[in-house]
């Protein structure tokens, strides 16, 4: 993964995130009926720092950079939400500590809540999903964080508080093509105001063996078409991202690279949101893009772009990894 120049002369750059995930709980108030991943409330003891550190010094060695700390959500109203809150900074820190760089996404968040957390995270996330309210009368029935306003709300006070951010759409939970259009068009007026979203992720969602409800998989052949309206809608200085382990053809991946798509997002030993689909090598993935001229390479979880918004201590540990492999991204 060398010659980083010779790729950006040809502007055929695609990059991904070498990424370990620590789940702190699985425990959910939402119950959104596609989801994969969460526990009742009680039902899932959280990770403790010790069993946290044991993991992490497992991978030291392993080339990851990014830890994804990714929760499911502790509702605001519960004694245990400060708590929480103080568990995911506590896991931020012990990752900083030994020589990671943490990425939290943990649902909305209050304001000093993110402020909190943006002490000891490079960027965070919080998925958009979908901004039509229709979808709290079918599958967010039941999951009041998922309101969009809401969600909304969060992606402005990132801006506000200059947190790097990564965004997205969850695709083929019973929108219409325009509303995923009212998505993008959202997404871009929060760009246009702050500029702090590094990502948008356009996520096929697919079938998986916890759902509670059927819901058919989104069709890939329509996955191209989506990549280039959002490239079209949203600003330039926002990359698009493509989970390749839920794009099951290769040619459907390369279709959607072609059509403005240049990152590959967090790939690691396991996808916890979707457990049934498993991340491919990097060797694979390569053999699929670098036929066509597409050089593979490693990237931070925070854009170079952004580095002046980090506090000093996070600013030292970017420094290090970018004097290990370089950056993989030009300067905004």
């Amino acid at each position: 993964m060398n010659n980083i120049s010779s790729a950006y002369n040809s502007r055929r750059l695609l990059t991904y995130s070498p990424a370990y995930t620590v789940v702190p709980t699985y425990e959910c108030f939402n119950r959104c009926s596609y989801c994969n991943f969460r526990r009742n409330p009680g039902e899932s003891p959280w990770l403790s720092l010790e069993e946290a550190r044991v993991r992490l010094e497992a991978i030291a060695d392993r080339g990851v950079i990014e830890i994804l700390i990714l929760s499911g959500e502790v509702h605001p109203g519960s004694s245990r939400r400060s708590p929480w809150i103080r568990h995911l900074h506590d896991l931020g820190q012990l990752a900083l500590d030994l020589g990671f760089l943490p990425h939290t996404n943990a649902g909305p968040l209050s304001y000093e809540e993110m402020a909190q957390l943006k002490q000891v995270n490079v960027s965070m996330g919080l998925m958009l999903e979908q901004v039509t309210p229709q979808l709290l009368e079918t599958v967010h029935r039941h999951a009041p964080s998922k309101v969009p306003t809401l969600r909304l709300q969060q992606l402005e006070w990132a801006g506000e508080l200059r947190i790097p951010l990564t965004t997205g759409l969850l695709l083929g939970i019973g929108e219409s093509p325009g509303d995923r259009r009212q998505t993008l068009e959202a997404i871009a007026r929060v760009q246009q105001r702050w500029g702090h979203i590094q990502e948008v992720i356009l996520q096929p969602h697919r079938p998986g063996s916890r759902q509670q409800e059927a819901l058919p998989g989104f069709d890939d052949r329509a996955l191209p078409d989506v990549v280039a309206m959002a490239r079209a809608i949203l600003p330039e200085n926002i990359r698009l991202q493509i989970p390749p382990n839920l794009v099951a053809q290769p040619d459907i991946l390369l279709a959607c690279i072609e059509a403005g798509a240049r990152d590959l997002g967090g790939i690691g030993p396991h996808d916890e949101v979707n457990p049934d689909y498993p991340h491919p090598a990097i060797a694979q993935l390569s053999e699929i893009v670098e036929p066509l001229g597409w050089h593979l390479d490693r990237r931070l979880p925070v854009y170079p772009a952004y580095y002046r918004w980090l506090t000093p201590s996070l600013k030292r540990a970017v420094d290090r990894w970018n004097g290990e492999i370089g950056s993989a991204l030009p300067v905004n």
